[in-house]
Formats: structure tokens, C-alpha cells, sequence
């Protein structure tokens, strides 16, 4: 067996399975930059991401699947969901070895799991869609502060430059350590250390604009007025607003103090 150790990245992963070809290896299993202690004894095989390499894979795979099915690949891919990397593998090769497309063949366990990874992350980047908050700091940046299940800021990147083209905006992912940023032309993905008190009321007073303290409880207290007590059916809105989410909601903060 082989561990093959790739650097967490969608193209190293391509260049990954590239390579497995190249190289002609039976059995493997992935590591994202670290040695799983659990394969001490087996080979271990670095990759070095190459995009040309992660190119010629996409293309084929392209050629292959349909549009919907070719998407699927890198959605499952971004849905951190345990061994998605090795399951994806065996998907890709189930599609290499096979005459005709395969992606509805649901009877087989990769298809089956590329398939409902993919679903999962796309339900996750349809929620974030509506669940960022922005706030407004004195240097005029709107943030937002998200912890999504999956990696889903690339698929919600393009809905927030357009969505707010003429606004300078960071929407920042705790869980994972980074965030995407829009200066009004391009946007960029930005490693950063994000102080993790910020909703607190020191954080907002210190970053925060003059009006955006005003400006929050107004939204609170709108959310409040738009809701009939006697319709409330908690139930049925924690299924469509988890509670998960309710940290990083405007609307779920208590009133800051004054």
C-alpha cells in the first residue's frame, strides 16, 4: 500500500491521481501534508502540485462526465467529508475504466458518495448564500464571519462580487483558517489570524464603524417585529435556519450593551 500525501489543495489532488497513473500504483490512500501514524509501515509518495498535470486530468474527466457530473467532482471534493479524496479516486476510476458515462450508476458505492458529498456542499453554499451577516469596520470593509461544514467560500465567491460590486468586503472561514476578499475589482483568497471574541462588544467597539452598533439592533428589532409569536413554529425553523448558524447571525446576537 501506498500513502500517497498531497497538500490539501483540489489541484494536488488532481496531480495526485495523475501521478498514481504515471506511476502505476495498486493500492493507495491519501494524507494531506501530514503522515497518518495508522500506515507507518507503508510507502509514502509526495506529490508536487502541478497544474499542467491537474489540467490533462481535468480534461479528461471532462470529456467523460456530463456537465452537472463534472461540477459534482469538485463540490464532493470541497465537502471535507472524511476519505472524500480516496473515494473520489475510486470514482475516478470507475470512470477511466468504463466505456460509457457512469455518474447515474448509483449501485456503485463512489458514485453513490461523489453524489451525496457533492449534494451536501451544495445545500451548505446555497445556506451561506443567506446566512452571512456583514458588519461594517471604520475603514469602511464589510466582514463576515462564517464556520460552514464545507469548504464553500469558491462557490459563494461569485454570488457576493456581484451581489455587492460596489462594496469592499472580506468574508472570513474560522474553521478553516481563511477568507475571500473583494477590493471593488478582483478577489482574492487571504490566509489571516481572526480574532475569534468577534462578536463581542469590546471587538466592535475597537474595529467597528460609528453606526454599525445603531444599525445592528435596528436589524434585531425589525426581525422581531416580522414575527408573529403566535405562528412561531420552532421546529420547522431551526430545520430551515440550524442552530449551528446562529453564532454568526445578527439577529441571534443579544442586544449589545450600551
Amino acid at each position: 500500500m501506498t500513502q500517497v500525501i498531497y497538500d490539501g489543495t483540489y489541484e494536488g489532488w488532481l496531480t495526485a491521481v495523475f501521478e498514481i497513473y504515471e506511476l502505476k500504483f495498486d493500492d493507495v490512500v491519501f494524507a494531506k501534508s501530514e503522515v497518518s501514524n495508522a500506515l507507518f509501515f507503508s510507502d509514502r509518495y509526495i506529490v508536487i502540485t502541478d497544474l499542467q498535470k491537474a489540467k490533462r486530468v481535468l480534461k479528461g474527466l471532462k470529456d467523460k462526465l456530463s456537465r452537472e457530473g463534472f461540477a459534482n467532482i469538485y463540490k464532493a471534493f470541497l465537502s471535507d467529508i472524511d476519505k472524500i479524496d480516496e473515494t473520489l479516486f475510486q470514482y475516478v476510476k470507475y470512470i477511466f475504466s468504463s466505456a460509457v458515462n457512469i455518474e447515474d450508476d448509483l449501485s456503485n458505492s463512489a458514485v453513490l458518495g461523489v453524489r451525496k458529498a457533492a449534494y451536501v456542499t451544495g445545500r451548505e453554499s446555497h445556506r451561506m448564500k443567506a446566512f452571512v451577516r456583514f458588519k461594517l469596520t471604520k475603514d469602511n470593509l464589510y466582514y463576515a464571519v462564517v464556520e460552514p461544514d464545507c469548504d464553500v467560500l469558491p462557490l459563494i465567491e461569485k454570488h457576493f462580487k456581484i451581489r455587492y460590486a460596489d462594496q469592499r468586503w472580506l468574508i472570513y472561514d474560522t474553521k478553516r483558517k481563511y477568507g475571500i476578499y473583494y477590493d471593488l475589482e478582483n478577489t482574492t483568497s487571504v490566509q489571516l489570524e481572526f480574532n475569534a471574541n468577534s462578536n463581542s462588544s469590546q471587538f466592535l467597539a475597537e474595529i467597528s464603524d460609528d453606526n454599525e452598533e445603531f444599525f445592528q439592533n435596528l436589524w434585531r428589532q425589525f426581525f422581531k417585529s416580522v414575527n408573529i409569536e403566535s405562528r412561531k413554529n420552532t421546529k420547522l425553523h431551526i430545520q430551515h435556519m440550524p442552530k449551528r448558524y446562529w453564532k454568526n447571525l445578527i439577529e441571534k446576537i443579544p442586544d449589545m450593551k450600551k
